[in-house]
């Protein structure tokens, strides 16, 4: 099984589109803008998706850059992730650094914890400092795939966990 992970491009093809709309809307707090859209409209989002992976700064006064990641198994996207660069104080308090979501088809078999050891080591390029998660306490699975890449628990609410992976860039 081979695994890769990849920026998303304003060229991505229709397999990533399919696997978009298999991903649900809304599942955990994780958003999926995708998700029932034309394939236009999925083109328009990948332009305006790109465009926030290279923008500066805080846009509207909560928007911050951000660049989406897709996970390959041998040639098939199974994944969809999420790096915001820096946070708000909003988004330090529900949103976090990172969000992801497996493919339903291919749960259950470890590709979570994989792909989140992959977005960690993209965070250290992007030069994130401090990795947070916010997740939903009824969220088992990614709890213990955060914790299982080295998260900490930071504290719990009656709400959510929040979990943060300290990154050294070498």
């Amino acid at each position: 099984m081979d695994l890769t992970v990849r920026r998303l491009t304003t060229d991505d093809a229709k397999d990533i589109y399919e696997m978009l709309q298999e991903l649900p809307a809304d599942e955990n707090g994780f958003i999926n803008p995708v998700h029932g859209k034309t394939y236009d409209e999925y083109k328009l989002w990948l332009k305006k998706a790109y465009d926030d992976s290279v923008q500066t700064g805080i846009i509207d006064g909560w928007k911050v850059p951000g660049t989406v990641f897709w996970l390959f198994e041998d040639g098939k996207p199974v994944g969809f992730g999420k790096l915001r660069h820096f946070l708000t104080e909003k988004l330090l308090d529900a949103g976090g650094n990172i969000g992801y979501s497996i493919r339903p088809s291919e749960r259950k078999r470890g590709l979570g914890k994989r792909f989140v050891a992959k977005l960690i080591e993209e965070g250290k390029i992007i030069g994130i400092e401090r990795l947070l998660f916010t997740i939903n306490n009824n969220n088992t699975p990614s709890i213990r795939v955060a914790l299982a890449n080295g998260g900490v628990i930071e504290r719990v609410t009656e709400e959510r966990h929040y979990i943060s992976i300290v990154l050294k860039n070498e």
